[in-house]
């Protein structure tokens, strides 16, 4: 890219070429019959609307599906008026790892423009669609010819800086506009280009027929698109301030890959409990990662080339340790439903006003677990057979079915009296539990990485079976235990063999609810079945009908 001078400009009153802003460049790869072409006229009619230089190009495409006509878009990102009577010369084909951005239709046509080498996983910004358009090779296929899309993902997010990943079609279909409108408002909600939202829609809406339908899916995509950009500069401001909050020469005994989760893990469980909690926390972090640092690797069959990254198991262990500390419990409820941001968020999805009256009410059902779990552990269990007697009876289980009127002082209180009581948690039976099969897991995580990496990284992984409450949670705990007991011990002939029999057992294990596909891999393992949990019987009393006397 150049800057011609205009015949009555001098040319020494421009800065150095060292110095001079690049151009942007977008490739929109678009199907036939989608608008490719129109969105490319769009942008350089947008951008001269805006005041700015630009410049569109065409690369037609070839026979039916067989491949995407693509469109080439630069503009200089300096306005015209600033440019002191110099204008920019362009490109006419996009350069090989150059690309600000690449926005296409379809999933396939984006992984084809990554196996060409144009974006930049340090510059480039992918927008692309998550629905497919069949190949020729896909549909002629005698049997299921299609491509994997997780493959053509992977690839995709592999290849850029940062991805939107947004169902085109779906957003065309419902507003009844064709893709090329979506895909402008995925541009325009990316914040890529300099032009404010309206300079968008007032093009759009000079587009003549079919404006209304254009500007609605245009709205659409740019919604979906802005508040993932809203959500990703949340979570990287939680990070920030996790990582400002945590002493420097405590995140420094720790690899770098494990840091910004380290240092999120620890604000999650002092918040969840205390200081001292979070102290136990790293007590337990410094642990796995003294047996990562003497870990050995095998490249082995079980391998995963992931598993070689310096702090892989602290990392994974890091993520999975803070969110099992943080179990939810009752008080822990209490407290997210009477904060005030929870009351901002339902007063902004009501979408009411500061004069509005909003009644908000909490639904609460405790039954014997819940109230058992902040009871030590001598109450607990005489509560629980208490309750196993009822049940034994043919009766129902006990709840305490609860409305409560968060909006009210009563009901207020009532929440933040019990939210006060995470202070019980460490007398209570659960706390006891929780912590001894946490133990349990790590103790597991640091014989395994002891004997080789990817063993360790694999029982490090399985903290993902831990999640949800109530049923869920216990079924994700039996499952954790069963598989580390059963499969994380030398039952195999090689360190291999029992690495990717634990990852096995775990996918199957997050694959359904039920267990079904658990059973069936631990079955093929050759391990010991889950135990058979005893299910309580009801018998219902017949209700006899009344009858009344014949006329």
């Amino acid at each position: 890219m150049s800057l011609a001078s205009a015949p009555s400009e001098s040319s020494n009153t421009w800065p150095p070429s060292s110095t001079m802003p690049q151009p942007i460049s977008v490739l929109i790869g678009a199907l036939g019959g989608e608008g490719g072409g129109v969105l490319s006229e769009w942008l350089t009619a947008i951008a001269r609307h805006a005041g700015y230089a630009a410049q569109s190009t065409s690369i037609p495409g070839v026979a039916q599906r067989t491949g995407a006509t693509t469109y080439f878009f630069e503009m200089y990102p300096v306005p015209l008026a600033q440019l002191d009577g110099r204008y920019p010369v362009f490109s006419l084909n996009p350069i090989p790892g150059r690309l600000d951005a690449l926005v296409s239709s379809e999933l396939l046509e984006t992984a084809r423009a990554v196996s060409n080498g144009l974006p930049s996983p340090e510059r480039t910004l992918i927008i692309t669609s998550s629905s497919r358009t069949l190949t020729n090779a896909e549909r002629s296929h005698l049997g299921d010819g299609r491509l994997d899309d997780a493959a053509l993902l992977s690839i995709v997010q592999s290849a850029c800086r940062a991805n939107h990943v947004l169902d085109m079609q779906r957003i065309a279909r419902d507003n009844g506009t064709v893709v090329s409108a979506v895909m402008l408002g995925a541009i325009a909600g990316s914040g890529l280009l300099p032009f404010a939202k309206d300079d968008y829609i007032a093009i759009v809406r000079d587009s003549g027929r079919g404006a209304d339908a254009s500007l609605a899916g245009f709205e659409a995509a740019w919604q979906w698109v802005h508040e993932g950009r809203q959500q990703a500069a949340f979570a990287k401001r939680l990070v920030a301030e996790a990582v400002s909050a945590a002493e420097a020469s405590v995140l420094n005994e720790f690899p770098i890959a494990a840091r910004e989760l380290l240092a999120l893990g620890l604000a999650r469980v002092t918040e969840y409990q205390d200081a001292a909690y979070g102290r136990l926390y790293l007590e337990r972090m410094r642990l796995v990662c003294h047996a990562e640092a003497n870990v050995r690797l095998h490249d082995g069959e079980g391998a995963d080339k992931s598993t070689t990254e310096e702090g892989a198991i602290t990392r994974e262990v890091a993520r999975w340790l803070a969110l099992w500390m943080a179990y939810d419990d009752i008080v822990r409820v209490a407290d997210l439903k009477s904060r005030a941001s929870r009351s901002q968020r339902v007063r902004n999805e009501a979408r009411a006003t500061d004069g509005d009256v909003l009644k908000t009410y909490e639904y609460f059902k405790p039954g014997v677990p819940e109230i058992a779990a902040l009871l030590p552990a001598p109450l607990a269990d005489r509560l629980k057979d208490m309750n196993r007697q009822r049940l034994a009876e043919g009766r129902a289980v006990w709840e305490m079915p609860v409305k409560l009127a968060s909006h009210t002082i009563v009901g207020t209180l009532l929440l933040r009296l019990l939210a006060a009581m995470k202070y019980l948690r460490r007398w209570g039976s659960r706390y006891a539990e929780e912590q001894t099969l946490i133990d349990a897991w790590l103790t597991a995580v640091q014989e395994g990485a002891r004997q080789d990496r990817a063993l360790g990284f694999e029982i490090a992984q399985c903290g993902r079976l831990i999640k949800g409450y109530g049923s869920t949670n216990e079924r994700g705990r039996d499952n954790l235990l069963h598989v580390i007991r059963h499969l994380a011990q030398p039952a195999f002939d090689t360190v291999a063999e029992r690495t990717i029999a634990i990852r096995r057992a775990r996918e199957a294990a997050l694959a359904d609810d039920a267990g079904k596909a658990l059973d069936k891999t631990l079955n093929e393992l050759g391990a010991p079945p889950r135990a058979i949990k005893a299910q309580p019987i009801r018998w219902m009393p017949r209700q006899r009908i009344k009858t009344g006397s014949a006329p």
